[in-house]
């Protein structure tokens, strides 16, 4: 098979990785890619924003898969327009990518099809939003509506920040995005990361993991794109991934399909484990990042076969296996992010520093002058396999401290909860 992969970040990485090893593959490009996804495919240097120029290079290099990374161009609707023109491609339409593009979307879905959630209200003005916290109080969620890059969320905990919040989103720091606001109740429990492959029909598991949205150690700091993760995520026992199934996906998949927009990709369910079982966050409708990299170290299966079952609605058929290790996964950060990162700087012993069970996915670089420079916030994702999250982590981090990036920051607590747990039994 010759596929396309479209994204240039850490979860297009491991994606490639992954793709190459498959023995049904002939040839893999990614566009636009990175200089580390380039030792596993051919980069090549397409706008994946411009769809006419995408289906023009399929045609031309028999293209037999479009497989989509972020979400920007499946809320843009790639798919349709690949479909459209008869080729195969691995995401959602434009319309179920609304599970993404729309938190109200999501809110009133889940509301719609008793989906166990936040309560919640939607507001296209700054003056009705402010009175629904005013009265509510907080703690309180603040969300941008759209996308936002993983940034477009504040937990306030207090009133001024709430207020901060609303008056941020209205004022355009998050464009389009935050033109809309979802108001949320603060939940309180155990965050974690459910996926599931989906054809439309069928909807199959596909692994746990907990992620590190703020930036700093003990989880202070503001919320980023993602700072670590492990697989599986121990809060995710299999009563709770039964529960999650019968109470958040299959409800969700029976309504888009009701609503004529069948899920068709990876459904990513960020939940919330409370004392009262699995609640909804939010979607997202492709692979998480850096949650893909520890995915793609567990899976033991061929991931194109099973893209290719989930595009053929396959999926009512097909089992998915795991390794029995746990994985782990340290972003190394820009100094500066997640605000303006500093780019630029020289790193070196990245290839020195990757070993068995140690591979080191890239995320935001570029070759300056023959030398390795960040080129965004999030530069390396060090991702390493164990017996437990433990050994993974000592794993993960002492190849970290092989990688010379004076300019780079990272976490050095990623995975203390699975830790802690593990410390205790």
């Amino acid at each position: 098979m010759n596929v396309l992969l479209l994204g240039s970040g850490g979860r297009e990485h491991a994606l490639a990785w992954k793709i190459a090893a498959s023995p049904l593959l002939t040839k893999l490009y990614v566009a636009p890619g990175n200089p580390g996804i380039g030792a596993e495919a051919e980069l090549v240097k397409l706008d994946i924003t411009e769809h006419p120029g995408v289906v023009t290079f399929c045609r031309e290099k028999k293209i037999d898969l479009v497989v989509v990374g972020p979400e920007g161009p499946l809320v843009a609707g790639i798919a349709d327009d690949l479909r459209a023109e008869n080729i195969r491609v691995f995401g959602p339409s434009k319309a179920a990518a609304r599970l993404e593009g729309s938190k109200g979307f999501t809110k009133d879905l889940c509301a719609r099809y008793n989906i166990p959630t936040a309560a919640y209200g939607r507001f296209n003005d700054l003056a009705s939003a402010k009175a629904y916290v005013e009265k509510t109080g907080a703690p309180i969620v603040i969300k941008a509506d759209g996308l936002a890059a993983g940034k477009g969320v504040t937990v306030a905990m207090t009133l001024d920040e709430a207020r901060a919040a609303l008056d941020a989103c209205f004022e355009g720091s998050f464009g389009a995005a935050g033109a809309e606001v979802v108001v949320e109740e603060f939940m309180t429990g155990e965050e974690a990361s459910f996926f599931c492959l989906c054809d439309g029909t069928t909807a199959l598991p596909f692994g746990t993991a907990q992620d590190h949205k703020r930036v700093g150690d003990g989880d202070t700091g503001p919320n980023t794109g993602g700072m670590g993760a492990y697989s599986p995520a121990p809060v995710m026992s299999p009563e709770m991934i039964e529960r999650t199934m019968h109470e958040i996906i299959e409800p969700t998949m029976r309504g888009m399909a009701e609503l004529g927009a069948p899920f068709a990709g990876i459904l990513f369910a960020g939940l919330m484990i409370t004392d009262k079982g699995p609640k909804l966050i939010e979607y997202n409708t492709r692979f998480g990042d850096p949650e893909c990299q520890v995915l793609m170290m567990r899976l033991k299966d061929d991931l194109l076969v099973l893209l290719n079952a989930a595009v053929d609605a396959q999926l009512a058929h097909t089992s998915i296996r795991w390794r029995d290790e746990a994985a782990l996964t340290v972003v190394m950060a820009a100094r500066g992010y997640p605000g303006t990162p500093e780019k630029g700087s020289v790193i070196r012993g990245v290839e020195q520093a990757a070993s068995d069970g140690v591979q080191i996915f890239h995320a935001g670089t570029a070759i300056n002058g023959g030398a390795l420079v960040a080129n965004g916030g999030r530069v390396l994702n060090v991702t390493a396999t164990g017996a437990t999250v433990g050994a993974a982590q000592a794993l993960a981090y002492a190849a970290l401290d092989r990688i010379d990036w004076p300019d780079g920051f990272c976490r050095r607590d990623i995975g203390w909860q699975a830790v802690a747990r593990e410390r205790a039994s």
